[in-house]
């Protein structure tokens, strides 16, 4: 029996508000384990209700949060105060989760897109340790082009905070036309980007890459070979440096975007619950 999602706010260090999202387990249930799920640029938390429901229906209790500038969370809406931001953040709700968990149940962070990218960051500099991470069409290589290098040698330089469109095209994040419609009408996306925070996708991505032959969390990576959005290449690298008995790769060759919410989504969801099966 599904139990209804609870919504609370966390206060960060600095006083701002982080929006939570909890979807427990129904009473009675035995738990295998807390999922934490990191969303993308410009989205919310709220846009992982069936991704929450699955996994409940698989004996895990999950939790999100609204990144820092994202959904119903505080700060200027794709604005980043400091480089580190969106890590301490995530810091703060790791400790307060394992806070109210019983020490034996493993906690398993699934991030995508920039929140994939924030994920593995996040493991890589072994900010708090976790049991496990699972990586949706991660942003590990943003696909800039040379204009857009060029920008970003200079404007985080001298505007940092300095929002513009984020240039994300929401025909290319699903084949599906309902979730695309659905996107475009969530009243909680947005497409603004800040010269920093756009540092931080560029400058993380190719560094988490470069230590994934060292990688020691046991780790998911699920992407999108017709990935138009973020370079599939990122993940290809790091699958291919990665200890393949830490870092368990698939690719879905003909999937856009968001893998989750594509018309066949199904094996995408399919490979998640054999991989927590065989570890949890």
């Amino acid at each position: 029996m599904d139990t209804e999602s609870t919504l609370s706010t966390f206060v960060a260090s600095d006083g701002d508000n982080v929006a939570i999202q909890d979807w427990p387990l129904g009473r009675g249930r035995p738990l295998r384990g807390v999922v934490l799920l990191v969303h993308g640029l410009g989205e919310h938390a709220g846009r992982y209700d069936h991704v929450a429901r699955r996994l409940n229906s698989w004996g895990f209790a999950v939790r999100g949060h609204d990144q820092f500038g994202h959904g119903e969370s505080g700060g200027a809406r794709g604005g980043l105060p400091t480089d580190t931001r969106l890590l301490d953040d995530l810091a703060d709700i790791v400790d307060s989760t394992r806070a109210r968990m019983d020490p034996k149940t493993p906690l398993i962070l699934l991030g995508h897109s920039l929140g994939g990218l924030v994920a593995a960051r996040f493991v890589a500099l072994a900010m708090r340790p976790v049991e496990a991470l699972v990586l949706s069409s991660p942003a590990l290589d943003p696909g800039l082009n040379a204009l857009q290098k060029l920008l970003l040698a200079i404007l985080p330089k001298i505007a940092p905070d300095l929002r513009v469109g984020n240039g994300l095209d929401p025909n290319l994040i699903s084949h599906d036309p309902a979730v695309v419609a659905a996107y475009r009408a969530d009243k909680l996306v947005h497409d603004r980007i800040s010269g920093r925070l756009a540092r931080f996708i560029a400058d993380g991505g190719p560094a988490t890459v470069a230590l994934a032959a060292s990688w020691n969390v046991p780790t998911l990576l699920l992407y999108a070979g017709a990935d138009k959005l973020v370079n599939p290449a990122g993940s290809r690298a790091f699958a291919a440096a990665a200890p393949k008995e830490v870092v368990s790769a698939h690719c879905f060759e003909t999937l856009y975007h968001e893998i989750f919410n594509e018309l066949d989504a199904e094996p995408v969801f399919a490979e998640l619950k054999k991989w927590l099966d065989a570890h949890f």
